[in-house]
């Protein structure tokens, strides 16, 4: 008996039935597809927002510069203006913008965070905070770069279908640092430093190709170069280290200050304007921008601004008065309270630098050397966030040589400034802007 086999054509299975790795598909691809041109975006906006700033600033001193009475009128108008229209047309835009972008990372309520960070509040935050540097407040454009950048990338995600808002929110910030001081990993250490205290696996890659991208769309339209310059001199002996922990000392006591006095004024500020309130925010406006404008006179037109001129001049060798630094320390307190959109980051390395001359003409020493151990103590007092401080003074300056003495006046004033004021800043701000959950009754 014969045995008949039958033999079968092998079957193969389409390729279009085949399912793809999750990287190959649509829904994944186009989320990155739009992630990327969300963080190009946010390159572009920070390379265009700081040559704005810069025209502003030039608007400025071109318009203080035809009388000693224009500041007296300008910046309590300007002040004014920004404080109105951050409060009406653009709420969510007033001050500097890392406590909404904290606020919006922290909050649960989809309604408060998209409130904070929408499409809106970013262009109303690059109008006024050009108008504040234009009216002579002393203000930065670096804090409002994160809110921005955080606002682009959330929206960025609720086109692509992503719904890793705080993963989203942490590289919109990174990539706002990043691009605004020419800093890439000053940008992936302040998003784990500041803006989240802790950090999860799956979000390192967001952060990391938004700071990517970022950087590269600022370096390929502005090119590379360090934000301050170079530094003249070097820690040397035992009199260079005397200076690191003086530096450190006196600028972390000075960076508690500025913060102790920026959240209580903060808060009584807004205890008193919730009684009448448009009369009072612009009764405080008015009144801070003309406390501005007489310690711009008083200083010769030193405090407005920036302050990256004076800045850059200090890291490069030049002394600087020795009021430089209390009159930039008033000046930019008092911009700071006053309701208007505008970051403390660039300004406070200003007044770092104005302690360092401080001390300088004290005890004498290394003017540039000083001038950059008195940013890092001073701001790390501030925003007691240690590493991000020091990461950014050296991508800002290129000093390596001088890693370690940054890095000491920087956990020195960290240290001395959390000892007194043990609630950060940015954090302590970010609280008043959370939603706080209704009470239960019965």
């Amino acid at each position: 008996m014969l045995l008949r086999l039958k033999l079968q054509r092998p079957r193969f299975r389409k390729l279009s039935d085949q399912p793809l790795p999750p990287w190959l598909s649509r829904d994944f691809l186009r989320q990155r597809l739009v992630f990327w041109v969300g963080a190009g975006t946010i390159g572009l906006v920070s390379v265009f927002f700081a040559f704005a700033a810069d025209q502003a600033q030039t608007l400025f001193q071109y318009m203080a510069g035809q009388g000693i009475w224009v500041p007296l009128i300008l910046s309590p108008l300007g002040f004014m203006l920004c404080a109105y229209l951050a409060r009406t047309v653009f709420p969510g835009a007033a001050g500097s913008g890392i406590q909404q972008a904290i606020a919006a990372c922290e909050t649960t309520d989809i309604a408060a965070r998209s409130k904070l960070l929408s499409l809106r509040v970013a262009i109303g935050k690059i109008f006024l905070t050009l108008v504040g540097i234009a009216s002579g407040g002393s203000i930065g454009r670096e804090g409002p770069t994160v809110q921005i950048g955080a606002a682009i990338m959330l929206k960025v995600g609720e086109i692509g279908g992503a719904d890793r808002a705080k993963g989203l929110i942490l590289a919109g910030s990174a990539a706002g640092i990043s691009a605004a001081f020419n800093a890439p990993l000053a940008g992936i250490v302040f998003a784990i430093e500041e803006m989240s205290r802790s950090f999860e696996q799956k979000t390192s890659g967001l952060v990391l190709s938004a700071v990517i991208i970022a950087g590269l769309v600022s370096l390929g339209l502005v090119g590379n170069y360090d934000y301050f310059g170079q530094v003249s001199g070097s820690v040397k002996g035992v009199d260079g280290w005397v200076m690191v922990v003086l530096c450190g000392v006196f600028g972390g006591l000075a960076g508690a200050l500025f913060g102790q006095l920026m959240l209580r004024l903060t808060q009584q500020i807004r205890v008193w304007t919730s009684v009448m309130p448009w009369k009072r925010t612009l009764a405080v406006a008015g009144a801070c921008g003309l406390a501005v404008a007489l310690i711009g006179i008083a200083t010769g037109g030193s405090t407005f601004g920036t302050g990256y001129e004076h800045a850059r001049a200090a890291i490069e060798g030049e002394v600087l008065p020795w009021y430089f630094a209390p009159a930039k320390f008033a000046s930019t307190l008092l911009s700071s309270i006053s309701g208007i959109p505008g970051g403390i980051f660039a300004p406070s390395l200003a007044v770092g630098t104005g302690v360092g001359s401080l001390l300088v003409l004290v005890m004498g020493g290394s003017a540039g050397v000083a001038a950059l151990l008195g940013m890092a103590g001073y701001f790390a007092g501030v925003v007691q966030a240690p590493i991000t401080a020091f990461v950014i003074i050296l991508e800002m300056t290129g000093d390596s040589a001088d890693l370690i003495p940054i890095m000491c006046a920087s956990v020195i004033g960290y240290g001395v400034s959390s000892l007194l004021v043990p609630q950060s800043l940015y954090h302590g701000l970010a609280e008043s802007l959370i939603p706080q959950p209704k009470p239960t009754v019965g």
